[in-house]
């Protein structure tokens, strides 16, 4: 039993976040490749605004930014733009990548009590 609560723990203990600030890349370039991070504050979220040109910006923004009305101020020069912003560590790379380590790490958990009760 005192096994089954470890491994239970363990796999609990994965789903669980560091309390760190999020991060987001910040550039402004036409390439497309970003390396640069900047540390957000805990109201921020991170955006990717592409002009229709090509260039696209990539920052922290305020979380109540993040709307069309507030953009067109905040980006005066840009007369046309997309627009994604996210909450998670670097989501505005530009890649679309979905992380299924939380959803496993919860069906583990829920098979290894299952596993142990059994």
């Amino acid at each position: 039993m005192k096994r089954c609560l470890g491994l239970i723990l363990l796999l609990c203990s994965g789903m669980l976040h560091a309390g760190a600030g999020l991060r987001c890349y910040k550039c402004s370039d036409y390439t497309g490749r970003c390396e640069n991070v900047q540390e957000c504050t805990f109201e921020d979220s991170c955006i990717s605004l592409s002009e229709r040109g090509g260039k696209t910006i990539r920052q922290c923004i305020r979380y109540t930014d993040c709307d069309i009305s507030r953009l067109t101020q905040m980006f005066p020069s840009i007369s046309s733009f997309t627009y994604r912003c996210c909450n998670s560590n670097l989501c505005n790379s530009g890649n679309t990548v979905t992380t299924a380590t939380p959803v496993l790490a919860l069906v583990g958990t829920l098979l290894s009590v299952w596993w142990c009760w059994v």
